[in-house]
């Protein structure tokens, strides 16, 4: 390991779960419960406002229960003591990384703590309140168009250039908590090993892409990823005595 690398980190539900926010996509996920189709596409938004609406309102109360688990917080610690760039790449829209510490955080799905003007694009924040048909834009004032700024399937992820330069220069791509079913998010691996970096997946259990992975660590996440930031700040340190040798 070379000093002042970049590390760039996948998250993902099974990041959260631990601290009560639940994963999606297991046999009791949240999708489970819920028809993805009508609470989470534009189409549904459509045909049904308040629906989506009362199941974004019932995250909320969720979210603002949560707080950081030991992996959120090992990743704030690794941001902040690694000495070179730690770049986390969110599928989550929970602000629980900026909660632990971790500054430099790109949410490709969205925040729930966002909305966004179905009128005039206009974002702005709504922390962890109820939102119905009746709420107005700050900026134009129209009702009825408001939605949660979170990226719904059929819609394109946010800041995907952004995303591509990160995995262009990063030595290390660590994916944690993830599906590795969702794409584009699911392709960040291949990326990542086409610029020659090492890639890892931490996991309760293997991704079906786990075998595209340099390496396979399977365990809760609040286990492993708190070990294996302590292994790479060995790995940083071991580096740095060589060099100052």
């Amino acid at each position: 390991m070379a000093l002042y690398d970049k590390i760039l980190i996948l998250t993902g539900a099974g990041m959260s779960a631990e601290s009560g926010l639940g994963t999606f996509r297991d046999k009791n996920g949240i999708w489970s419960h819920y028809n993805v189709d009508e609470v989470a596409t534009p189409e549904g938004f459509k045909e049904n406002p308040q629906r989506s609406h009362d199941f974004y309102n019932y995250r909320r109360g969720l979210h603002a229960k949560a707080e950081p688990n030991k992996a959120h917080k090992a990743l704030a610690r690794l941001e902040a003591d690694y000495p070179g760039d730690v770049v986390i790449v969110t599928q989550n829209i929970d602000d629980l990384h900026e909660a632990s510490g971790s500054n430099k955080v790109i949410h490709m799905h969205g925040q729930l703590d966002l909305a966004r003007c179905g009128v005039c694009d206009f974002i702005y924040d709504f922390p962890y309140e109820t939102m119905s048909v009746d709420h107005s834009c700050p900026s134009c004032m129209r009702a009825g168009q408001q939605r949660p700024d979170v990226v719904w399937f059929g819609e394109a992820p946010y800041h995907m250039e952004e995303i591509q330069k990160e995995l262009a220069n990063c030595f290390l791509f660590l994916s944690i908590g993830t599906s590795g079913s969702v794409y584009p998010a699911a392709g960040f691996v291949n990326m990542a090993r086409k610029t020659g970096a090492h890639t890892v997946e931490l996991n309760l259990e293997p991704s079906v892409g786990a075998v595209q992975f340099h390496e396979v660590h399977e365990g809760k996440a609040t286990d492993i990823v708190p070990r294996y930031v302590d292994r790479l700040m060995h790995e940083a340190d071991i580096a740095r005595k060589l060099v100052m040798n």
